[in-house]
């Protein structure tokens, strides 16, 4: 597994270890979890948009 460096505010770098130690996982498991919802919430997000472009074109056209 590749590891990385991200750079964030103490503060909220506290908050975000508060939550992994109540869920009891670790920091990383805490934001690969994040990343993987952020990304499926945006892929759902740009799917619902093409889909109303779509429509819209296909009123424009017929």
């Amino acid at each position: 597994m590749a590891k990385i460096l991200v750079t964030m505010p103490d503060e909220f770098l506290h908050k975000i270890d508060g939550f992994a130690s109540n869920e009891q996982r670790t920091r990383s498991e805490l934001i690969r979890e994040a990343l993987r919802t952020y990304m499926r919430r945006s892929n759902a997000v740009n799917s619902q948009k093409a889909q109303k472009n779509a429509e819209y074109l296909e009123n424009l056209i017929g």
